[in-house]
């Protein structure tokens, strides 16, 4: 069965965007850019909420176009582009949109289940708000969170404050030579 797994970068203050939306403090190298793309490759969709997916879309569609675009910039373009995309929101029209994207308006436990048991590769699971609501509803099965060496002080947290304890099992650590650490963590059952 396909695994939900929440991925996302954070300073260390537990923060995964500033003021403004700012993500200028991620420290996203060549080795770093590289593990992501090896990480998202086998990816069976992306699973975002519309802010997510409206930052991405902005970018990546065309960013291998680019004549300075590194060659990991490049590659994920097109991972980006090609990977399958739902995409939460109550403000779209459902159905199907750009790039390889369908537009849901509701998470339905039910459907989410369903789409689990399908072949293919995990979903990746992106924003806040979104997997805040995925999260409440215990369909997240690991969190893998990047945590950059910097504390930025105020911005959106990757958690929000809630009454729900989630037990979790660290199954996976790595520190990146630019000081980024990855934690990956699996939901233990209730």
């Amino acid at each position: 069965m396909r695994k939900i797994s929440y991925m996302m970068s954070v300073s260390l203050d537990g923060f995964l965007e500033g003021p403004d939306r700012d993500i200028s403090w991620h420290l996203v190298d060549d080795e770093l850019h590289q593990h992501m793309n090896d990480t998202l490759r086998p990816m069976g969709a992306f699973v975002d909420g519309r802010v997510t997916h409206e930052l991405m879309a902005g970018y990546w569609p065309t960013a291998d176009a680019d004549p300075d675009a590194s060659a990991v910039t490049a590659e994920f373009a097109a991972i980006w582009r090609d990977k399958p995309k739902i995409v939460y929101s109550r403000t779209l029209p459902a159905g199907p949109a750009e790039w390889n994207t369908t537009i849901v308006s509701e998470v339905v436990p039910e459907e989410l289940s369903a789409l689990k048991e399908q072949p293919g590769g995990d979903l990746c699971l992106g924003g806040a708000d979104l997997a805040a609501a995925f999260l409440r509803l215990d369909l997240v099965d690991e969190i893998k969170v990047y945590v950059h060496p910097v504390l930025i002080g105020r911005g959106k947290r990757m958690f929000p404050e809630t009454d729900t304890h989630t037990a979790l099992r660290l199954v996976e650590n790595h520190a990146f030579g630019n000081g980024v650490v990855l934690l990956r963590y699996e939901r233990l059952a209730p």
